[in-house]
């Protein structure tokens, strides 16, 4: 008898005699690019480092592109958004030591927003390996151990026949719902020595699908076609799975008013009737959703920011699809399904009843009306225009990244994404500096589309290296750096706390002149030009830097009730 799995297909003739015929002056790295260029990789990230030179090497007889950035921690940004942009494994080469160790915050925030990273580096000769020798440049007593608690998978090499096995591991495990970064590290002499090996064609690397368990989704669709008052939270796993479509027409079938968390902005239409927005940290919004006899929670862990600093306290039945086992009930009872958010939606699509209920948009409109009101008393008349300015002046389709600055904070309640998959910031793992090299690796993803990159003077310091990048890549990318003179966010927050600030004002340069003397072009704004100044920049080819100097201020916080 044979089985489907028993079936290997056989090597054609001229398969046969490439295999016994490999090209000379090939080393281990050659096996790294073409293990990725046939798993369907055609961009690398990174730096280079001594260690790690074999693969570097392997990429001029390759015909993956390489774009190479100034900090490793950078370079860890711009797969990420690579990754979130393309949903592809996005490949990021890194030497040992401190090079591998740079990239670690990246790496943390791929992790939390589920970006799948595949980050290849270096390692030490294999003879130096467990402790065995001691005194090689870049040693540490285990690297792998430095990236296990922040990444999904480890992969270590010890030999060349093993480097397309654990690579292709690595981008399975990278795609495999939940996405994430994934650790795949190969000794110094591996990559450097000769290899005889045949060339790698095409690994095996399918994600595996994670579909929901039937009786689940059973009880989840009937209790949604029978709730009183159902509403909707959609993260960012909706996003990821895209499945934005399917969300889409769940909540037309059920009258369920949707909110997204700020990971999962775009997720559905801003402006539907049945659209909450994203007021999270808005009490008023927090009210609503406890007030719900049946809350679907797609593709989101609610964490601090999505529960409004853990003060939401649901108080009908909860249904949570998730494809993080970990962050599954992990902060509210829930009937837990554990899948990818696009194969669970098709499930209840399937099963669920429609639901007549006219009272759901004219309760999403009150609701939203309460918000309104709520900010209009606030006399934050600057900070509107601003993010209004930017919101007109971006294309409906260009992507966006914002780093942790207030701009930011008021984009994740208050922008329209205006689509899935078009607004990304660091608040997964909320590091500083993600915002520019961010956007550097979306416009190499896509080039046809400008993108838009938004820091603060503070967090614009932790990338400014990337200037360089950006013009030798010609990446058409404006930067607009809010200068406020410090780190606004956490002025505000030490002010509140203790009265007034320490450690929160900064010495910068001149953002205009520093970009021009990168051959980048820049321009100072004014909250009155911004619009005008912004859509120039954004029109016109090649990267651009726009500076605003203002103060901003956040919203009154709601979550104290």
């Amino acid at each position: 008898m044979t089985h489907d799995h028993d079936l290997v297909l056989r090597p054609t003739p001229a398969q046969i005699t490439a295999a016994l015929n490999p090209p000379p002056g090939r080393n281990g790295g050659d096996l790294v690019v073409e293990t990725l260029a046939g798993l369907g990789a055609t961009t690398v990230f990174g730096l280079p480092g001594q260690h790690a030179l074999g693969m570097f090497d392997a990429l001029r007889r390759s015909s993956l592109r390489y774009v190479g950035l100034r900090v490793e921690n950078n370079a860890g940004f711009a797969a990420d958004a690579y990754g979130r942009i393309t949903g592809e494994a996005a490949p990021l080469f890194l030497s040992t030591g401190p090079g591998a160790l740079t990239s670690l915050a990246a790496l943390q925030e791929a992790a939390a927003a589920s970006a799948p990273v595949l980050a290849i580096g270096s390692q030490i000769p294999v003879a130096g390996l467990g402790g065995a020798r001691k005194g090689y440049l870049h040693e540490l007593p285990d690297q792998s151990a430095s990236f296990r608690g922040v990444v999904k998978s480890v992969h270590t090499v010890r030999s060349q026949s093993q480097i397309p096995s654990a690579i292709a591991a690595a981008w399975k495990s990278a795609l495999t719902a939940p996405h994430g970064p994934v650790w795949v590290e190969i000794p110094q002499d591996v990559l450097l020595a000769e290899t005889s090996l045949p060339v790698v064609t095409a690994p095996d690397a399918t994600p595996d699908d994670l579909a929901p368990r039937p009786e689940l989704t059973a009880l989840a669709a009937h209790l949604l076609s029978h709730a009183t008052r159902p509403a909707i939270i959609a993260g960012g796993g909706v996003v990821r799975s895209d499945a934005s479509g399917k969300l889409r027409l769940l909540a037309e079938r059920l009258n369920a008013p949707v909110v997204t968390t700020f990971g999962g902005k775009g997720a559905f239409p801003w402006n539907h009737p049945l659209s909450l927005q994203s007021w999270l940290e808005d009490r008023h919004t927090t009210d609503f959703l406890e007030e719900a006899d049946v809350l679907l929670v797609v593709g989101s862990g609610l964490g601090e920011l999505s529960s409004n600093y853990h003060t939401f306290a649901p108080r009908g039945r909860v249904v949570q699809i998730e494809a993080d086992l970990g962050k599954l009930e992990s902060n509210h009872p829930a009937v837990g399904i554990h899948a990818d958010a696009r194969l669970a939606l098709q499930a209840l699509l399937e099963t669920v009843e429609d639901r007549p209920d006219d009272s759901a948009r004219e309760r999403v409109r009150e609701l939203l009306a309460k918000v309104a009101t709520r900010i209009d008393g606030q006399a934050l008349t600057l900070e509107r225009q601003v993010l209004s300015s930017v919101r007109r002046a971006l294309p409906a389709d260009s992507p966006s990244f914002w780093d942790m600055t207030i701009l930011a904070y008021w984009a994740w309640s208050a922008f329209d994404a205006k689509g899935p998959n078009l607004m990304h910031s660091a608040q997964g793992a909320g590091g500083l500096g993600y915002g520019f090299p961010a956007a550097l690796g979306a416009a190499t993803a896509d080039p046809t589309r400008p993108v838009l990159a938004v820091s603060g003077d503070g967090g614009a310091l932790y990338s400014i290296a990337e200037l360089a990048t950006a013009k030798q890549y010609d990446l058409p990318v404006t930067w607009l750096i809010i200068d406020d003179g410090g780190y606004g966010i956490l002025r505000e927050y030490m002010t509140d706390a203790f009265g007034r600030p320490t450690a929160t004002e900064l010495h910068r340069p001149d953002y205009v002149a520093l970009a021009e003397s990168f051959g980048v072009t820049g321009v100072r704004t004014t909250p009155e030009t911004l619009q005008e100044d912004l859509a120039r920049a954004l029109n016109t080819p090649g990267p651009s830097v726009v500076v605003l100097p203002a103060v901003l201020r956040m919203f009154a916080p709601t979550h104290l009730g």
